[in-house]
Parts: structure tokens; C-alpha cells; sequence
């Protein structure tokens, strides 16, 4: 008897555990699976479909702020180009700190449509010559992008 109240307890927890509330989703918040392509594999690259891609063309992708006092934001709008020939689709976009914060276009961008990155970086509590970076995963033919901020904070002591 004490083994089944114990097997019974166990089963319980065991699938208890996972248990993932459902939400609902609304239609038009999902992407069609056409606007998804992975032409890497471990067979290599596809050639041809890495060429169909979207792109996410950078005007620049290194910001020099030069000299600031410590606390001071610094913020700047990286701007890109699709010139791809397909929707190019944004999925994260992450500093290498949480001093460095980056907010992207969340909808899928037209090839031809272009978009901004705005990357801020706050100095408090940072001083000495600073290097941070915003890594950007994406369906793009290059896949990840990376921007960086270089300079230098002063202390205000």
C-alpha cells in the first residue's frame, strides 16, 4: 500500500512538473513558414537559396562615441536596407551587457524596405575605454550581424 501511495505520488509530480499554460494565439500575429529558410545544413550551403535570401544591408555597423562623463546615455540609430528578394524577419537583437540595449522592427521587412536599430548605451557605473557589441540573429543570407560601440568614459570623481 505504501509503495502504490508513493508510485502514485511520483507519477503525479513527474507530469505535473511541465505542464505549459496554453495561450491563445491570434492569426495574425504568426508568419507564414514560407517567410522561414534555412539554406545552411550539415551537408553544407545551398548556394542558389542563399542568394534569395533577405539581406540586412548596414550603413555602418560601428558607432565611435568618443568621450563621455560616466552616467551619460548614448543612443544611436543603426540604419539597414532588405535588398534581398525576400521579407527579411528580425528575431532578437542583444547587447553584450545589460548596459547596451537594443529595440528592432519586430514585422517582417519587405525586400527594398528599410529599418533602423536603435542601440542605447548606458554608462553608469562603466569608466575606462569601453567596447560593447549587439549581436542580430535574423533570416538574412549572412544569418548573424553584429554592430559595436566603442569609447571612452570618464569617471566622475
Amino acid at each position: 500500500m505504501k509503495f502504490n501511495l508513493f508510485y502514485f505520488t511520483f507519477l503525479v509530480f513527474l507530469f505535473s512538473c511541465n505542464q505549459k499554460e496554453m495561450t491563445k494565439v491570434d492569426n495574425k500575429t504568426l508568419l507564414s513558414t514560407d517567410l522561414i529558410d534555412n539554406p545552411r545544413s550539415a551537408k553544407g550551403t545551398d548556394a542558389a537559396t542563399l542568394a534569395s535570401l533577405a539581406t540586412m544591408d548596414f550603413k555602418d555597423t560601428l558607432l565611435q562615441f568618443g568621450n563621455i562623463r560616466e552616467g551619460e546615455l548614448v543612443s544611436h540609430d543603426f540604419e539597414f536596407k532588405n535588398n534581398g528578394k525576400r521579407p527579411l524577419i528580425i528575431s532578437s537583437a542583444k547587447g553584450s551587457c545589460g548596459c547596451t540595449v537594443a529595440e528592432f522592427p519586430t514585422e517582417p521587412m519587405i525586400p527594398g524596405q528599410a529599418g533602423t536599430i536603435k542601440v542605447r548605451f548606458n554608462s553608469s557605473g562603466k569608466t575606462g575605454h569601453q567596447e560593447k557589441t549587439v549581436t542580430i540573429i535574423a533570416n538574412s543570407n549572412r544569418g548573424v550581424h553584429t554592430l559595436f560601440i566603442k569609447g571612452d568614459v570618464k569617471s566622475t570623481e
